[in-house]
């Protein structure tokens, strides 16, 4: 199963997700993106702690694509350093990871 990973990016609003999700399943960098309104983020920035609503995106493609949209949306963020994490897929449905197969573009 660890071919398939789920990528978590986020955005600063859901215009901006919606763009960038968009995007990434246009153009085959991804089968699906999941926007998950309004999370709160507290990290750490230039020494001080933030305290921000962003809007969440699951991304669902296959571990070979992530340099690719991992790239992409480097490209394409508003924010100068974009979290763009990957968890791989442990388990998962033989017919969603197949369609996930067919849907995502061939590298």
């Amino acid at each position: 199963m660890t071919d398939y990973i789920v990528a978590l990016v986020t955005a600063p609003n859901e215009e901006e997700a919606v763009r960038i999700a968009k995007d990434l399943v246009g153009s085959g960098l991804a089968a699906c993106a999941n926007i998950v309104g309004s999370v709160r983020s507290i990290y750490r920035w230039q020494g001080r702690v933030e305290d921000e609503a962003e809007v969440l995106m699951v991304f669902k493609t296959r571990k070979t694509l992530f340099g690719k949209l991992r790239d992409r949306v480097k490209e394409i963020h508003p924010y100068s350093v974009p979290e763009i994490i990957a968890l791989p897929v442990a388990e998962g449905s033989e017919d969603y990871l197949r369609w996930l197969e067919t849907e995502t573009l061939r590298d």
